[in-house]
C-alpha cells in the first residue's frame, strides 16, 4: 500500500495533517513567473494567428517548428534578479534558468513557406497561413 495520496481538502482530512500544512513554508514572491507559456490561437480568413507570452525571453532563445498541422514553440528562459542596497552589498539574489516548450495542433496543415513570426514586448506572434487543399479530380477509366 502506498503512503502517497492526492491533496483533497475535506472534512476527512485529519487535524494533524492540516496543522502540518499550515506550518509549512509558503512562497509569497509574486514577481517571479513560473516556466510556463500561455498561448492564444485564432483562426480567420485562411490564417491561424498565435500569440504566445514569453516574458523575459530573448528573441534568439526562441525556436518555432512547424510540421504539417503541428506547431511547437521552444524557449530558453534566463532570469536574474539582484536586490541591492547602499555599498553594492547584495542582500538577495534570485535566478532561474530553464526551458519551456508548447506544442499544439491546428485543424489544417500550415503552409510553412509563407509563415511569419515576430517578437515584441515579450509576446511572440505567429501568422500561419493554411495550406491550400488540392481539389479532387475524377479519373476516366479506359
Amino acid at each position: 500500500m502506498s503512503n502517497l495520496r492526492l491533496f483533497e481538502p475535506s472534512v476527512t482530512d485529519s487535524f494533524e495533517s492540516m496543522f502540518k500544512r499550515f506550518l509549512a513554508p509558503t512562497w509569497f514572491e509574486t514577481d517571479l513567473s513560473p516556466l510556463e507559456m500561455r498561448v492564444d490561437v485564432a483562426e480567420k480568413n485562411g490564417l491561424y494567428t498565435v500569440h504566445a507570452n514569453l516574458p523575459g525571453v530573448k528573441k534568439e532563445d526562441i525556436n518555432v517548428r512547424i510540421d504539417g498541422n503541428l506547431v511547437q514553440i521552444d524557449a530558453e528562459v534566463k532570469k536574474e534578479k539582484d536586490i541591492k542596497e547602499e555599498g553594492n552589498k547584495i542582500l538577495r539574489s534570485e535566478r532561474y534558468y530553464g526551458s519551456m516548450s508548447r506544442s499544439f495542433t491546428v485543424s489544417q496543415d500550415v503552409d510553412d513557406t509563407k509563415a511569419k513570426a515576430s517578437y515584441e514586448d515579450g509576446v511572440l506572434t505567429l501568422e500561419l497561413p493554411k495550406k491550400t487543399t488540392s481539389t479532387s479530380k475524377q479519373l476516366m477509366i479506359q
